[in-house]
């Protein structure tokens, strides 16, 4: 098994320390005179082993800090034998700073106890045992030597952690905050794509449909009746467009740009101008900008629906306050149709879904019988909006189920015909 490579740093503490212990050994400079009971060898050469070993574990202070501590206690405790050498002593030191600073979690705490532990009976024994006050100096030279390196590590340790978890903390936040933006972004593009449907979707559909017929019969009266809806209808287009290029630009002309419930009659003699037959009951009073807004589009998106699908027949709009909210139906004849269509993508269905969704309401869409009923529901309060999203958030799964019931039963009631109608 290959030795981990050590850290460059680690190799100039280790040179270092070889050479300033060699440096030592050479101009006699030792921790214990010759003759000390406690330097069993006497002598310059015995004090080399244990300062090359020491020298060598520290090349592993980063890579192997366990293993280094403890081949390095074994070496300093060779040193005590001899007559010492001071840089064997400090290099240990910097063995047991740099194993709580870089080992496991579970060794630092672990060194931390055993080096107190260690302080506090080398200062009591010797003590107890010799009743001088010199003794005292034992610990604390054990203290200077074992404890303060692993508490000077477990200090750096503890900083570095809180450095790192503060870094950590910072990217979550940047991350959420790019979270937050991407949705802020998506959520305005999906306004912006039904605010365009709605108000372009009905000219332009009315334009296909009578160009279709103006290619298709040849009368000159009826081609020069298509193109003056045609005309009409591009003209409006173009206004409604222009309006809305205003708001993205500069944000100008955003009141003009937002209809009302006012504006119903003018939009229901506008699908009479294009053929259909419309008629218009109304009895919804004063109701919140934003629940007039949706109302005035689910109707226009309805009625544009109608002109592309819808069969000959009378198509209804109902508005109605009913139990503090505002019941909309537009109700038109569903069947096979003869004659010019205009293709659907889609997106009016889920507009008009989205659109009451946001608002807290309830959205249906399908055939009954003969008819192709769109219904909306939205609450006219602030507080019965919200309780209708918390009612619908706290639903549970049974709740999600059953809507997913629900819908499948209604697509496979109505899918081709939702897919004609969208």
């Amino acid at each position: 098994m290959a030795l981990p490579r050590p850290h460059r740093f680690d190799v100039f503490v280790a040179v270092g320390g070889l050479l300033g212990g060699l440096l030592l050994v050479g101009i006699g400079l030792t921790t214990r005179p010759a003759g000390d009971p406690i330097a069993v060898f006497d002598g310059p050469w015995p004090m080399l082993p244990p300062l090359v070993v020491m020298a060598g574990c520290e090349l592993l202070r980063r890579t192997g800090p366990r293993a280094a501590l403890l081949t390095g206690t074994a070496a300093v405790c060779a040193d005590l034998v001899t007559q010492g050498n001071l840089a064997t002593v400090l290099m240990f030191t910097d063995l047991l700073y740099a194993a709580v600073l870089y080992g496991p979690l579970a060794s630092a705490r672990r060194i931390q106890w055993i080096t107190g532990l260690l302080t506090v009976a080398a200062t009591l024994v010797p003590f107890a045992v010799w009743r001088v006050p010199e003794a005292l100096l034992i610990g604390v030279v054990v203290g200077v030597v074992a404890y303060a390196p692993a508490a000077t590590g477990w200090i750096v340790r503890d900083h570095r952690d809180a450095a790192e978890a503060a870094r950590l903390r910072a990217e979550q936040t940047a991350l959420l905050a790019e979270m937050d933006r991407s949705q802020a972004v998506a959520s305005e593009r999906a306004r912006m794509a039904r605010e365009l449907h709605d108000m372009v979707a009905n000219h332009l559909s009315a334009i296909a449909i009578h160009s279709t017929a103006a290619l298709s019969i040849d009368d000159p009266g009826t081609s020069r009746d298509a193109l003056a809806v045609i005309r009409e209808n591009s003209v409006e287009g173009l206004a409604e467009m222009r309006r809305l290029i205003g708001i993205l630009r500069d944000g100008h002309g955003g009141p003009s740009a937002v209809p009302t419930l006012d504006g119903l009659p003018a939009l229901v003699a506008g699908a009479r101008a294009n053929g259909l037959d419309v008629t218009l009951d109304t009895e919804h009073g004063r109701v919140p900008a934003p629940v007039e807004l949706a109302a005035y589009r689910i109707v226009q998106e309805s009625l544009t629906n109608a002109l592309k699908h819808a069969c000959p027949g009378r198509v209804t709009v109902r508005l109605a306050r009913l139990d503090g909210a505002l019941d909309v139906r537009v109700s038109s004849p569903y069947g096979h149709r003869d004659g010019p269509r205009a293709p659907g993508s889609g997106a009016g269905l889920v507009g008009m879904r989205e659109r009451t969704a946001l608002l807290g309401g309830t959205f249906t869409a399908g055939p009954e019988g003969t008819r192709w009923t769109v219904h909306a529901t939205l609450p006219l309060t602030e507080a019965d909006r919200h309780a209708e999203v918390d009612r619908i958030a706290g639903a549970g799964r049974d709740a999600e189920a059953g809507r997913g019931a629900a819908t499948g039963r209604e697509a496979a009631v109505g899918r081709d015909a939702e897919g004609d109608r969208s």
